[in-house]
């Protein structure tokens, strides 16, 4: 009989407009791709939604997309587009 493993939990950090839209640096939240556990984010805080659509997303630090497998206890960053100079 197949077992079905639980989504791995992992660490979300927020910076600018996405802390701002979640009201938090970081929180856990589970996912199997980065893609999942922005969604579950995205769910929890609505207004993170339209940060999310233009973000660039890093797993422990490095660039990647939203398909992007997660292990557990890994660090999932949000990062809206900055203006600046």
């Amino acid at each position: 009989m197949p077992t079905t493993a639980a989504a791995p939990t992992v660490t979300v950090r927020y910076w600018a407009a996405a802390r701002a839209a979640t009201g938090t640096d970081s929180e856990a939240r589970s996912g199997a791709t980065v893609g999942e556990v922005v969604d579950a984010a995205v769910q929890a805080h609505p207004d993170l939604g339209r940060v999310a659509r233009v973000a660039s997303f890093l797993l422990d630090g490095r660039k990647v997309t939203r398909e992007q497998v997660v292990d557990p206890g890994a660090t999932v960053e949000v990062l809206p587009p900055f203006a600046g100079g």
